[in-house]
């Protein structure tokens, strides 16, 4: 009888602190210290509303926000400015805790050759022109000076060398005296350049890139950038690795530029056939989310900082190239850009910011062995503790729900109570695990096109 107690009793222990199935808690800003930026671009030319959905960007958990400082909207008259519109953005950004990304970008029609502030609209071209943008630089870097604290130049300017027919040494000159006006007002800023759309085509990116490393390197000033950034629309997120970076890397490689790379602008729409990249899809909220997990993870696992556009659904002027609203938002949003509610992909990302921190380093991937799934290795530096993260890639996601379970292994894994968390609706549950020598063996692990973690509880809030 004392026996049978003392079972019942440690049977009892067990259940209390095994893990049982529950939710991710979400953490915010001021629980976090990712590099993860969200876009809240368009402002400039009035596609979104700040203030109808900046309560929603500190429990976002993503610490930089990019933005559009606007030449155009802040200088209507020459030689006027009026940074009324872009001060009250940044300083309530900053005032919930969140750092400004100020892209330098678009034109000013206020200046004969001064280009249009839209996507095509091409970059100031004439000595006017340019000069009015070199004081619009200075004046923005001076007032910002100590708020902002990383900025870029330009947004896809490939597409000026391909629809105009530009010189590109044109736009190195811009590149390199933006950089030097920023660094001038605060050395300690960070710069980076081009935002590039398509490093894969023979569009002019490679001359673009290859002239302004040719520039700094001529003048002894490689200091003024930082980084170059880029972004990455893919139907199937994994493949940008074999395109996009992939070329980027060659053509700073072949230039013998030593600099990192940046993913400043991705996303999936949320409705098919709508405006902006990758919209020949019939995509929806599910699939939408699904996309933004798969690349925000490939990034952090190949080293390149990473983020998503947008916060909102944009609705784009008719006279911009982007003809239908842009559903690339983590809020749905009316034609008035009044928000409507939270995607899934919002809550989604939030279940990825709440365990982000976790995956401090990456690992060798090799070490975990499952067939037929991508699979890539992380550690927390602070408790040595190691999340592993899988998910069948290679193809669009879909709108499903189910699962399969297959076997995992992982060597040297340093795990011991672990869970199992799906990041698309953040729940918890247990996993059964066996230590086999230096394996630990997972017989069933329930996988979909969506990511799951692996990871030690003690990890996890909820």
């Amino acid at each position: 009888m004392r026996g049978s107690l003392v079972l019942a009793c440690l049977l009892l222990a067990a259940a209390c602190c095994a893990p049982r199935e529950s939710v991710l808690a979400h953490k915010t800003l001021s629980e976090v210290h990712n590099d993860l930026i969200i876009g809240c671009e368009t402002l400039d030319r009035d596609y979104a509303d700040y203030d109808a959905y900046k309560d929603y960007l500190a429990p976002l958990g993503m610490r930089y926000v990019r933005l559009q400082a606007g030449w155009a909207k802040c200088e209507r008259q020459r030689g006027v400015y009026d940074f009324a519109w872009l001060d009250h953005i940044v300083d309530d950004a900053v005032s919930r805790g969140l750092e400004p990304w100020l892209e330098l970008s678009y034109g000013n029609p206020a200046y004969p050759g001064g280009g249009t502030p839209f996507l095509t609209g091409g970059w100031p071209r004439g000595e006017e022109a340019v000069e009015g943008w070199k004081a619009w630089v200075r004046e923005t870097a001076l007032r910002y000076k100590g708020k902002v604290h990383q900025w870029e130049i330009w947004n896809e300017p490939e597409n000026g060398l391909r629809r105009d027919g530009r010189d590109p040494e044109e736009m190195v000159e811009l590149a390199y005296a933006t950089a030097k006006i920023l660094k001038e007002v605060d050395p300690d800023v960070l710069v980076a350049a081009y935002g590039i759309g398509r490093a894969r085509q023979e569009n002019g990116a490679e001359a673009l890139l290859t002239g302004l490393a040719r520039k700094l390197r001529a003048s002894g000033e490689e200091h003024l950038i930082d980084a170059v950034s880029y972004h990455g629309y893919h139907y199937v997120p994994e493949e940008e690795y074999f395109v996009e970076a992939d070329s980027l890397l060659r053509i700073l490689k072949k230039c013998g530029w030593d600099v990192p790379i940046w993913q400043g602008e991705c996303g999936a729409p949320s409705e098919g056939f709508m405006g902006g990249a990758i919209s020949e899809y019939p995509w929806s909220e599910t699939s939408q989310a699904k996309w933004a997990l798969r690349k925000m993870l490939c990034d952090h696992a190949h080293g390149i900082r990473t983020g998503i556009f947008s916060i909102a659904d944009m609705n784009y002027a008719a006279s911009d190239e982007i003809k239908k609203k842009n559903c690339k938002g983590l809020l749905a949003t009316d034609g008035e850009n009044r928000v409507i509610r939270p995607k899934l992909a919002y809550d989604a990302i939030r279940n990825l910011v709440s365990v982000y921190d976790n995956l401090d380093a990456v690992l060798d991937s090799s070490a975990v062995a499952v067939d037929g799934v991508m699979a890539y290795l992380f550690e927390d530096t602070e408790t040595r503790l190691q999340s592993a993260v899988l998910w069948l890639g290679g193809a669009v996601p879909d709108d499903g729900r189910d699962k399969t379970s297959v076997p995992v292994r992982i060597r040297d894994f340093r795990c011991r109570r672990p869970v199992c968390v799906d990041l698309l609706d953040g729940r918890i549950t247990p996993l059964r695990m066996e230590r086999k020598g230096s394996e630990s063996l997972f017989p069933e692990v329930p996988v979909y096109d969506s990511p799951i973690v692996i990871c030690d509880d003690k990890l996890i809030s909820r």
